[in-house]
């Protein structure tokens, strides 16, 4: 097994399309649980990376719009991983459901690409330029939220919340 992408062309679309319709799934279950909890609860630093559940949502969300930035093309305005787009948890929410809906519409623009198409980025969290496969780019986008949005499940377990099944093919419309 090779440890470098495929050479063929990607069905990017495809890919992302699934992953944004999981992305979104999974975030609706995420603040479903959370909103049962008192905004104190949310909030608490409970040793994560990004210390508390909402910091943590709030991560996710600015971490989005990053790429979301980069890959239009666009100057990236995060100032720092763990900068607050919004301390308000309705507000966040809120913002979360419109990046949702702004990923899918970006999925279902994707075309194919090959390994040899490259994006280069300034990153703010690791402090260099870092150029890398567009199609890796693609997959860290939906990587990174399935990494940190697992964190924010353990958390909320740990509170009593239920979030409910996480795996992708438990998605509503899979099959």
């Amino acid at each position: 097994m090779s440890d470098h992408p495929p050479q063929a062309p990607w069905d990017l679309r495809d890919y992302a399309t699934t992953m944004a319709r999981y992305n979104r799934w999974m975030n609706e279950k995420v603040y479903a649980a959370a909103d049962a909890l008192a905004d104190e609860q949310r909030k608490a630093d409970r040793g994560a990376f990004f210390r508390s559940i909402h910091g943590t949502l709030n991560h996710l969300l600015l971490a989005d719009e990053a790429w979301m930035q980069r890959l239009h093309g666009q100057p990236v305005t995060m100032t720092s991983p763990d900068q607050e787009v919004h301390s308000d948890f309705a507000a966040l929410r809120a913002a979360r459901q419109a990046m949702d809906q702004r990923l899918m519409d970006w999925a279902e623009g994707l075309e194919a690409a090959t390994p040899s198409r490259l994006l280069s980025f300034f990153s703010v969290s690791y402090q260099k330029e870092i150029t890398m496969p567009y199609v890796v780019a693609v997959m860290q986008v939906f990587n990174h939220q399935t990494h940190h949005r697992g964190q924010a499940t353990t958390l909320l377990t740990q509170l009593g919340a239920e979030v409910g099944p996480t795996d992708l093919p438990v998605m509503p419309g899979w099959l």
